[in-house]
């Protein structure tokens, strides 16, 4: 073989080496999460600049991000005046990673400080923070769904019924992105603000005190489903005494009036809070039960 034909084959191995290391198809085998605030410059409404007034995401990168194509931002719960972060959020985060699903925790603003509408002000900049990272990270940026728990899931399903497709005048570029998610999880989530079956701590921490009867149906989810809320999947417990069940099915009827493809999952035994429970052999199902409809959408390949 003479030298051209060497060179030749060296340029042509050195040309598969580098499309195999490509940042596209690259393993990530050594990634940690990292945590970024919403807003660079403070968020709008901050009353402070302590953590508790410093809305964050956390990135949770899987080992091949291409490999699904999809994202999820994570609401941990907490009555709108705590965040259970560790078993609702990065517990959830790293079941995600092995689907291949980039994942996001969010860090919003609480009550009693803050109240409506900062919470869903600091959903929906995560939402476009998540769409206008798209490509830095791997996934689709019309596969960026949102879950949420208990408080959380009352969020992720305000954000689900409460969004724009971008503000064009914007000068923040991530705010001309839409904040719509692409489909919605709430597991034992607060929907409804009106009795009987609100939870009124996280009516108050939300609204404050006295909260008129608009401003509760204004916030109660059930009441503004439309054709364009994202498809869903619920899930809760007959034995939840905090938040009861019927939110759970008010929201469900409510997609299902409106043409929406929904799951529920309602189980018999278990306390609100059981996150992913696996120890228990009926309910530790229901993540199965999740990812069985995530791969029935197609958001678990490309």
């Amino acid at each position: 073989m003479n030298v051209t034909h060497w060179t030749a084959l060296l340029l042509f191995a050195i040309t598969c080496l580098a499309q195999a290391q490509s940042p596209e198809h690259k393993l990530n085998f050594t990634a940690e999460p990292q945590t970024f605030h919403l807003w660079e410059h403070g968020a709008p409404g901050a009353l402070g600049d302590a953590d508790e007034d410093t809305p964050t995401i956390t990135v949770y990168p899987p080992l091949d991000p291409t490999r699904s194509g999809t994202a999820i931002l994570i609401a941990p719960g907490g009555s709108y005046t705590m965040l259970a972060s560790n078993h609702e959020g990065r517990q959830f985060a790293n079941l995600f990673n092995g689907m291949g699903v980039t994942a996001f925790v969010l860090k919003y603003r609480l009550g009693p400080k803050y109240h409506n509408p900062i919470e869903l002000e600091d959903a929906q900049r995560a939402l476009r923070w998540v769409r206008a990272h798209a490509q830095q990270y791997g996934y689709q940026a019309d596969r960026v769904g949102m879950m949420g728990f208990s408080a959380g899931g009352h969020l992720a399903s305000t954000a689900a019924t409460h969004f724009d497709s971008g503000k064009p005048e914007a000068t923040d570029p991530i705010d001309r992105v839409g904040c719509r998610p692409d489909f919605l999880i709430l597991a034992y989530p607060v929907i409804t603000m009106l009795p009987p079956y609100a939870h009124e701590g996280s009516v108050e921490n939300l609204l404050g005190k006295s909260a008129s009867t608009e401003l509760r149906k204004q916030m109660s989810n059930e009441l503004n489903v439309t054709s364009q809320t994202p498809p869903t999947f619920l899930f809760s417990t007959s034995a939840d005494t905090l938040v009861p069940p019927e939110n759970t099915v008010q929201f469900y009827l409510a997609l299902r009036k409106a043409g929406v493809p929904a799951e529920m999952h309602i189980f018999e035994r278990g306390p609100h809070g059981v996150g992913l429970n696996l120890e228990d052999p009926v309910l530790g199902v229901w993540p199965t039960l999740l990812t069985n409809w995530l791969r029935e959408r197609g958001l678990l390949t490309r």
